[in-house]
């Protein structure tokens, strides 16, 4: 079964990622289009409704993500552990990539992650597609310090795609937002590559310009932006939250957004 995200999205069947998204976009909040593929239908896609839903999304390209059950808690995030498939450009790649993602999900470092993190049940997953963002920018932003816990935002940016960031392919820029959107410190970090779509699909790393490697990647515009996003999420869902965002064209658009996990 696919479920759009405009329709009701159960967490038992499409994953806490996939329900948190849905949420957001019918919230209103700028959320690239999508639509799950359940825990169960993922096992075995059918390809003529995968093609029905393409079609709808009216893609050039697809963001094709994990989404488990029990992925984005407090205790247990799963970052960095599941799969994410980017500009992915056919039909048959999206397929492709929910077979990949469902592969991952089995592997060590998920049953692994896990055991360590005392997750009890076995993981399931769902795939999670959506229109691909190609950003400029793009990083992650913590509510709360994620070292100390003090009530500040952080924000953490990279030329590119997000990959690059999450993974701790490049060194970010970092900032510091006060609680009322200002910034109080900044980094700007040498930025040596970035993670950028392939002209026929995937992603690649590239150098960036040396005239951009020590140059913020983030106006003050669009931090105020993220600000004032991770404001609304907060609202939306209760709690602090840890958030992965893309710029393109000066717009903020949103890609997840979980409650930070605990470092316990």
């Amino acid at each position: 079964m696919i479920i759009g995200f405009d329709q009701e999205s159960p967490l038992e069947i499409v994953g806490c990622k996939g329900h948190n998204l849905a949420r957001m976009w019918q919230a209103g909040l700028p959320v690239p289009s999508g639509f799950c593929v359940t825990c169960d239908a993922i096992e075995s896609p059918d390809s003529s409704e995968l093609d029905r839903a393409l079609g709808r999304l009216q893609g050039a390209a697809y963001a094709v993500r994990s989404s488990a059950i029990q992925e984005d808690s407090t205790f247990a995030s799963f970052a960095g552990i599941l799969l994410s498939r980017l500009n992915i450009i056919t039909a048959a790649g999206v397929l492709s990539a929910l077979a990949d993602i469902r592969k991952a999900a089995l592997a060590p470092a998920a049953t692994g992650y896990s055991r360590r993190r005392d997750v009890q049940s076995a993981l399931r997953v769902s795939g999670i597609v959506q229109t691909f963002v190609a950003s400029e920018a793009s990083g992650v932003l913590f509510m709360r310090d994620p070292l100390t816990g003090a009530g500040h935002m952080v924000v953490e940016a990279a030329w590119g795609l997000g990959v690059g960031v999450v993974e701790g392919l490049v060194r970010p820029d970092r900032w510091v937002i006060s609680a009322g959107g200002t910034v109080t410190s900044s980094y700007i970090a040498d930025k040596d590559i970035a993670i950028v779509p392939c002209e026929h699909g995937g992603t690649r790393e590239s150098p960036v310009d040396p005239a951009c490697r020590r140059r913020p990647c983030l106006s003050l515009e669009s931090l105020q932006q993220l600000s004032r996003l991770a404001a609304g999420c907060e609202r939306l869902f209760g709690s602090p939250q840890d958030i992965e965002w893309a710029v393109s064209g000066n717009r903020v658009w949103l890609v997840q957004s979980r409650p930070i996990t605990s470092t316990k």
